[in-house]
């Protein structure tokens, strides 16, 4: 943990606190996973925590305030899916390789951090404009770099002027986002983890280059 970690009343934590608000998080996380995150109450999370609703509300508000700690870190780890993309060749089968370690990476931190990503979804699906903007501080992070990639591909004449490079970059995003999300229901449709990577990798390749990737 970096930086000063600060009581709710303003105060600097010391070594001890810092980790008793850490073994908070790590058990609202967990907690997370296995319960809808309307269910989980301060009383639970500190028993599991084996503290007391007073310490806990000496470091958040509330739950939400908790949510959104973990929320954030997601967010700024998620800041890396930017290595998928930035610099990256979409050309010949250096373009396919990029497509395809693009949909791993995406689909992996979309398993990882599933629990506290369904609760982002809900808060920004109801307005909340604080789970919305983390929302988008993750999808930004490929989006923009996807929108330079097309952008780079119309001036090297490889990819049709009449294509807007931001609208096809959100567009794929919106949809390895929803992918990401609904991975597990993918299996009631017969559809195999092992299938669903190259074909939603074909789909990216295609929408950046305009082109079926390179064998």
């Amino acid at each position: 943990m970096t930086g000063q970690v600060r009581t709710v009343d303003g105060r600097v934590a010391g070594r001890r606190g810092q980790a008793t608000r850490q073994k908070l998080l790590d058990c609202l996380s967990e907690m997370l996973s296995s319960s809808p995150y309307r269910d989980v109450k301060v009383i639970d999370v500190a028993r599991k925590a084996g503290t007391s609703p007073a310490t806990f509300y000496q470091y958040f508000p509330d739950v939400e305030g908790a949510v959104l700690e973990l929320a954030e870190e997601m967010a700024n780890e998620g800041a890396s899916l930017t290595a998928l993309v930035e610099g990256r060749s979409w050309v010949g089968r250096t373009g396919a390789q990029t497509a395809e370690e693009l949909v791993e990476g995406f689909l992996d931190f979309w398993r990882k951090n599933d629990a506290i990503l369904r609760v982002v979804d809900l808060g920004a699906a109801e307005g909340d404009k604080r789970f919305y903007k983390i929302r988008m501080k993750i999808l930004n992070s490929v989006t923009n770099s996807l929108t330079d990639a097309v952008k780079d591909l119309q001036a090297k004449g490889k990819v049709d002027k009449d294509v807007s490079p931001a609208a096809m970059a959100g567009s794929l995003v919106a949809m390895l986002a929803a992918v990401a999300s609904h991975q597990k229901g993918f299996q009631t449709w017969g559809v195999k983890q092992a299938e669903l990577k190259p074909n939603l990798a074909l789909l990216v390749h295609l929408g950046i280059t305009g082109k079926k990737p390179t064998k």
